[in-house]
């Protein structure tokens, strides 16, 4: 099956508190970032019966660090849903520095579907997969 994404992004300004002692933004937050991307796009996709009835853990983070970001830098991140298998889904994140296109990051993370009531993964319905696509 031939796979067509929407891409979920959103920009953020790099602040004092995301940097480390090296004075650039600290991997955590990073991570931090991913996540909370990840968690936005599903907030603005699903409805309140799929939000109320599922969640999403992380099963894996695999990024590459590709370059550094610093105080003030505007940054694009950019999510997306690609392979989708039984209960688990693999998202892409790609953060980039707007004013010169360079990668900062790049990252693949596997979200299995839980089921709220039983906290036992979920069936990822074809319906659940056509959120995620255009």
């Amino acid at each position: 099956m031939e796979v067509n994404p929407d891409i979920y992004e959103k920009t953020l300004t790099v602040e004092k508190s995301h940097l480390d002692n090296q004075q650039h933004v600290n991997n955590v937050q990073f991570v931090q970032w991913v996540q909370d991307v990840a968690e936005e796009d599903w907030e603005s996709r699903a409805t309140e019966e799929q939000k109320k009835d599922f969640f999403w853990i992380v099963v894996k983070h695999e990024i590459d660090y590709k370059k550094q970001a610093f105080l003030t830098d505007q940054l694009s991140m950019q999510t997306y849903v690609d392979e989708t298998t039984h209960v688990t889904s693999q998202r892409h994140v790609i953060i980039k520095n707007i004013e010169n296109g360079q990668v900062i990051l790049e990252a693949k993370t596997i979200w299995c579907l839980m089921h709220a009531g039983t906290k036992k993964p979920a069936k990822i319905s074809a319906e659940m997969i056509s959120l995620f696509q255009k």
